[in-house]
């Protein structure tokens, strides 16, 4: 090694050390430093200018910050990017990461890595019950449709009030899984192509099994005080999910006390006062067609 090289070497681990530091509270530049897949120079997803409107305000806080995906696929030693650039930007904070691989090579103060598979109730809530009430939940696993639906049901409820639950790169919701021989060679030894054929998406936009369909019937509960349906139930998330943001394949979701009244219904038909004003005695007297809208206000997201 000549004397140049010593210098440039040196000059590469002062950066490595410092330049965190100087980012640390600029999610932007601490995404191209780490080399994050939302924060690169080509403006792939661009997710740190949202994150940023979101954890902002509480990045000092000490919170449970849970991220599912570490990254680098089947290799072990590959990933844990998105892991370190939580530690630098809540620097009061503990990592945990969830990975189907072995990523423990990750581990290191603030960061705790749990092995097993985000399909596996059981696994999920063995890692709550070490992790405790979680503050941020981000998921970035395997984006398989089926999976991020059951990752949510099970993790939503383990949210503190007041806290963030994330799912990454739905664009899978719109591509359809395919199957068969003709598939079976699609970018064969390529992790990532082939990872395609398994995502569980459709087509039609409406498809129930989708992760944004699922999503985006979500959004109704957030007003389910103001549904005239009689005997309506509401759901854990009817009542726990207070705000969500949709952007360019991103979900956020808070939870929180969702339950905030309405100046006309109360338990879902009119109040008394406005039964009187219209004269009414019941509901029935206004001829509405419940039966014909039930199956909407049937919840399938319990």
């Amino acid at each position: 090694m000549n004397f140049v090289q010593y210098w440039q070497n040196i000059y590469q681990k002062l950066q490595q050390q410092f330049l965190p530091l100087v980012y640390s509270d600029d999610l932007k530049k601490l995404s191209l430093f780490y080399g994050t897949k939302w924060g690169n120079e080509s403006g792939d997803h661009m997710y740190a200018q949202h994150y940023e409107k979101h954890f902002a305000p509480i990045r000092k806080q000490e919170l449970k910050i849970l991220e599912i995906g570490i990254g680098g696929y089947d290799n072990p030693a590959d990933g844990g990017s998105s892991l370190k650039l939580w530690k630098t930007y809540f620097p009061n904070s503990m990592i945990y990461g969830i990975d189907i691989v072995d990523k423990t090579a990750f581990a290191e103060d603030r960061i705790k890595i749990f092995q097993g598979s985000q399909d596996d109730e059981d696994f999920l809530k063995e890692v709550i019950d070490e992790t405790g009430k979680l503050d941020i939940i981000i998921d970035d696993g395997s984006h398989i449709n089926q999976h991020v639906i059951k990752s949510f049901k099970t993790l939503f409820p383990a949210l503190k009030d007041g806290g963030i639950y994330i799912v990454e790169d739905t664009h899978t919701s719109y591509w359809p899984s395919l199957v068969g021989e003709g598939w079976s060679n699609f970018g064969k030894g390529n992790v990532y192509l082939e990872s395609l054929a398994k995502v569980g998406g459709s087509l039609d936009l409406n498809h129930p099994q989708t992760s944004m369909n699922f999503f985006k019937r979500l959004i109704d509960g957030l007003n389910y005080e103001e549904f005239l349906f009689p005997g309506y139930v509401p759901s854990y998330f009817d009542k726990h999910i207070v705000a969500m943001h949709f952007y360019h394949n991103l979900v956020i979701l808070y939870k929180g006390n969702n339950i905030e009244g309405s100046n006309i219904l109360e338990n879902n038909t009119l109040q008394p006062y406005i039964l009187e004003a219209l004269g009414i005695n019941s509901l029935c007297e206004l001829g509405l067609d419940f039966d014909s809208v039930a199956d909407q206000y049937v919840r399938t997201d319990n």
